[in-house]
This record gives structure tokens, C-alpha cells and sequence, in this order.
């Protein structure tokens, strides 16, 4: 699940799975962070649920996918719309 957040003139994006599916530690990877497994891990909730928070410039466009451990690579099914191989999330 994808959900947004409207700031002035950006918007707050969190990335939302399930706690244990994929089991193992996952990150969101993408344009906005140089496909760079580091930069946003996914961390756990309370409520059962992981998530990764990323703030974008409005009126822009970007690819991503997930990691996850044993380098298996996911799309979010809620993306806005697939490019083939990436997710893409319109802001």
C-alpha cells in the first residue's frame, strides 16, 4: 500500500507491507534514492504493518521496486502504474 501525505510543495509518500511477507528485512529502492538498498529500510509498526517514509517534489514521477533478503526484488501491486520492470508512483 502506498499512502500519501500532501506537504506545500512536496509530498510525504509511506511505503506500507505487511510485517512478515516477504519475511526478512526489506527497503524500498528507486530513483529518489539512487536505487540505494540503505537508504530506506522498511521498519516496523505497531499496528502489524512495516513502512518506509520518502518526501517528494510535487509534480513528478518516479520509479522504484522493493529488496528484499536473498536479493528478491517485488513491485507494489498499488503503484500507480508499472513500466514493465519498475513500479512508478506519480506525485
Amino acid at each position: 500500500m502506498i499512502e500519501r501525505k500532501q506537504l506545500k510543495d512536496r509530498t510525504q509518500v509511506t511505503f506500507v507491507l505487511p510485517a512478515d511477507d516477504p519475511d526478512g528485512p526489506v527497503s524500498v529502492v528507486g530513483d529518489f534514492n539512487q536505487w540505494n538498498p540503505a537508504a530506506h529500510p522498511l521498519q516496523p509498526q505497531g499496528d502489524g504493518t512495516r513502512t518506509a517514509k520518502v518526501t517528494l517534489p510535487a509534480r513528478t514521477s518516479h520509479a522504484f521496486r522493493y529488496l528484499a533478503a536473498g536479493d528478491y526484488w517485488f513491485n507494489d501491486e498499488h503503484a500507480d502504474s508499472h513500466d514493465g520492470t519498475n513500479s512508478r508512483i506519480h506525485i
